[in-house]
């Protein structure tokens, strides 16, 4: 139904014949002159009618539009440096192939603000905005970017199942589900069945994942269901050689984001690309803090106001956006954690991006003994973790991985909330469209 998107039609094409479709973004009447600004993914073509020279029927179709419907347009490319982009179309015939009803459920010109609540019940029609679908355009850029380190940093990507019998990672922050007679849950994370991936030989896996969790959050950086990159990796030497991966597929996102400059134009937004990633001891953080007016007990996790705090002394004392926080205790870590300096600090790391976590990972317990013990400490029942203790029995090398959310990575590069970059967000209140 066309021939060429808007975008591809340039002063060069003038005289050619082109087939256009998309919407109806703008109508003008002028009495002799009728303009109609058509919108499609490629971006905005202006087509100009003249009474006298433009067939009747199609001057007579362009009287019956409605905004936002959907037109084929057939007519001949004309250069003219007044028009948008120095071309516009002289339409020879015109077909409405969906009127759209009026009035319209919000402005996709932005002459009329709506605040997210309404935006979000009509996303396909926020999505129409241009610098809403950039957004989109520029995640599955960045998607694609990671697929591609990964695949040339020897991963494989695999996918594990989403109803599962016992928790992730334990806790009580599960989905239940009926599962036929039983009860089954969503998944927190794919974590265990990437650690038993490290027993077959794969070696290097990922996984563009689902999370699914329980949590009664109301902020701007929580969603209920989320999207992440998740990764392991076997025989590494400690959590330093799982920093590094992360390292340098982050900048890769990063850079190949500040590279769509089509997207950041609509968006008005640049993105500074780092040459790499500060880290920093946990015990250091605390320190920092206290320094600047904040103080949070050893052993505690960093909130929400220490996470904002530490990003501003990362950037203005080390001009650094993204850092990783290294060394955690080991009891604010998930149980398959690896012990670090006896069983006070854990070979772990959460990576910040101007002061909201962005991803977390470490080395985990290759031992089975102590796999089973770590499991207990944290009140759970091993019979719950057989089918995955079991890959532990016959040969598991020393691995270790991470979770990182796109969903964080796209509001932290874009400076919004996770709601405006996703697609049809879920959380506790919003279970629809």
């Amino acid at each position: 139904m066309r021939s060429h998107y808007s975008g591809e039609i340039t002063p060069g094409l003038d005289g050619k014949s082109v087939t256009i479709s998309g919407w109806v973004h703008e109508i003008r009447d002028m009495g002799k002159l009728k303009f109609v600004i058509l919108r499609d993914r490629g971006g905005f073509i202006q087509i100009t009618a003249k009474k006298g020279v433009t067939p009747d029927e199609v001057l007579s179709a362009i009287d019956d539009l409605s905004k936002e419907s959907v037109i084929r347009v057939e007519g001949s490319v004309i250069r003219n440096d007044k028009a948008p982009k120095g071309v516009e179309i002289k339409p020879e015939k015109l077909e409405v192939i969906s009127k759209a009803a009026s009035p319209l459920p919000l402005d996709v010109t932005q002459k009329v603000d709506a605040d997210l609540d309404t935006r979000l019940n009509n996303r396909f029609m926020d999505i129409r905005k241009p610098d809403i679908s950039s957004i989109f355009r520029l995640r599955g850029e960045i998607l694609s970017a990671g697929r591609k380190f990964l695949k040339e940093n020897n991963f494989i990507e695999i996918h594990t199942p989403k109803i599962i019998a016992s928790a992730s990672e334990g806790g009580t922050e599960l989905f239940p589900i009926s599962y036929f007679d039983r009860e089954a849950f969503l998944a927190q994370s794919p974590q265990l069945y990437k650690q038993m991936m490290m027993a077959t030989g794969l070696d290097r896996v990922y996984e563009i994942t689902t999370y699914f969790r329980a949590e009664e959050h109301d902020t701007r950086r929580h969603l209920n269901e989320a999207t992440a990159i998740d990764m392991e990796m076997a025989f590494i030497k400690d959590d330093g050689d799982v920093m590094d991966v992360l390292e340098n597929l982050v900048l890769a996102l990063i850079k190949k984001a500040s590279s769509c400059e089509n997207e950041l134009d609509i968006l008005k937004k640049k993105i500074n690309v780092p040459e790499r990633i500060e880290r920093i001891e946990y015990d250091d953080v605390l320190k920092l803090l206290r320094e600047h007016g904040k103080k949070l007990p050893w052993g505690e996790d960093l909130d929400t106001e220490s996470e904002k705090l530490l990003g501003k002394i990362m950037l203005k004392e080390f001009g650094s956006e993204l850092y990783f926080i290294v060394h955690f205790p080991l009891a604010i870590k998930p149980f398959y954690t690896m012990p670090f300096k006896g069983e006070k600090y854990s070979r772990s790391f959460d990576l910040g991006y101007k002061g909201v976590e962005i991803a977390s990972g470490g080395q985990r317990i290759h031992d089975l003994e102590l796999l089973s013990k770590r499991i207990k400490h944290f009140n759970l029942n091993p019979d719950n973790f057989e089918f995955y203790l079991k890959a532990f029995r016959y040969g598991m090398p020393p691995h270790g991985g991470f979770g990182l959310g796109i969903d964080r990575v796209m509001m932290q590069i874009l400076d919004l909330s996770i709601r405006e970059v996703v697609l049809f967000p879920r959380d506790r209140h919003r279970l629809t469209p």
